[in-house]
């Protein structure tokens, strides 16, 4: 019987890594996931329309079969004034760089959301995944028909039976466990704490779909448990930022390692988006005052956060971060594959 993942990615194995928008996910991480049995997907998130095309340029050149996460554009606009009143608060943070945070503009964009929808139509990939909500049922069957199979991003019961009502292809659960920015489609909500188990057991009988699952692995005794319950697919990313192959940064890197860093949380200081990264000073000193707004805030916060990148100064980056975190290892990617498939 050939296995969910075999079916849904073309992988042998189940181990699937995760679209890290910002930096992280890269063409040699996905081709060194995919070598190794996995599957992987590039991050079209931050990216123009040239950059991710020559991305995928690149992927093709060397045969290796890659999915694309592409980031649905959302509706939560923050005012002006409130995107004042936390520029202003952010702007002492700003000062040793040269920055002036508190004139800085409000900047809204949809991420290039019709180009990049263009660009997989005319050059499909085997895997297009949504996060932050769902594309329109037109997108979902025009991706279908060009030859890709389509995936999205839920957190909830709710968000799950909206995706199988538009005909996706699988679902990829993701509990508040998980690195980086949270799929939630409504920013706004309270978020309970959540595991992939439950979202598993919650999500694949309620629509008859085949579930991915995304947030808190930390090794290969959760991958077996998770495949041996039925997921279709283990997502990966916080275990894979430190390998030889990622883009993320320096500072990332080494945070992830120091023993004073002790924990992780939810917060929507570095882009007005619930994301879960590791706790530091900017988080410390504006995690109860940081509004909703993304992508605004995101925009209000880049220059901060690559200065301080540029600067080796952790404490002003957002350091992205699963429950996991403390098991990411050195090393080549193929390394962390046939770890976490070691007792299947």
């Amino acid at each position: 019987m050939t296995a969910l993942w075999t079916r849904l990615f073309g992988s042998d194995l189940p181990v699937i890594g995760a679209p890290m928008a910002g930096g992280g996910s890269t063409p040699a991480l996905v081709s060194a996931v995919t070598d190794a049995g996995g599957f992987a997907f590039l991050a079209a998130g931050y990216q123009s329309p040239e950059t991710l095309a020559a991305r995928m340029t690149e992927l093709r050149r060397t045969g290796t079969p890659f999915g694309v996460n592409v980031f649905v554009p959302g509706t939560d606009r923050i005012s002006e004034p409130e995107f004042r009143r936390y520029a202003r608060e952010l702007a002492p943070e700003g000062e040793p760089y040269g920055l002036d945070l508190a004139n800085a503009p409000l900047v809204e964009d949809d991420d290039h959301w019709r180009d990049k929808l263009d660009l997989l139509l005319a050059d499909p990939v085997p895997v297009v995944s949504f996060t932050f909500g769902l594309p329109e049922l037109p997108t979902v069957r025009a991706l279908r028909r060009a030859g890709s199979r389509v995936l999205a991003t839920v957190t909830t019961l709710a968000e799950a039976r909206a995706a199988r009502d538009l005909g996706v292809d699988g679902l990829v659960a993701q509990s508040t466990e998980a690195g980086g920015h949270s799929g939630t489609h409504d920013p706004g909500r309270p978020m309970p704490p959540t595991t992939v188990e439950r979202l598993l057991d919650e999500f694949g009988p309620a629509t008859g779909l085949p579930v991915v699952v995304a947030g808190g692995v930390d090794g290969p005794e959760r991958v077996r448990r998770l495949v041996a319950a039925g997921a279709a697919g283990v997502l990966v990313g916080t275990l894979l930022l430190r390998t030889d192959e990622s883009g993320a940064s320096r500072p990332h890197r080494d945070a992830l390692a120091d023993p004073a860093r002790t924990g992780t949380v939810l917060t929507r200081v570095f882009t007005g988006r619930p994301a879960r990264a590791l706790r530091n000073g900017l988080v410390d000193r504006h995690q109860t005052s940081a509004p909703l707004g993304y992508p605004a805030i995101h925009h209000l916060t880049r220059e901060l956060r690559a200065a301080a990148v540029r600067a080796d100064e952790p404490d002003l980056v957002h350091l992205w971060a699963g429950t996991g975190y403390r098991n990411a290892r050195t090393g080549p990617a193929a390394d962390v594959v046939a770890a976490l498939t070691a007792t299947m």
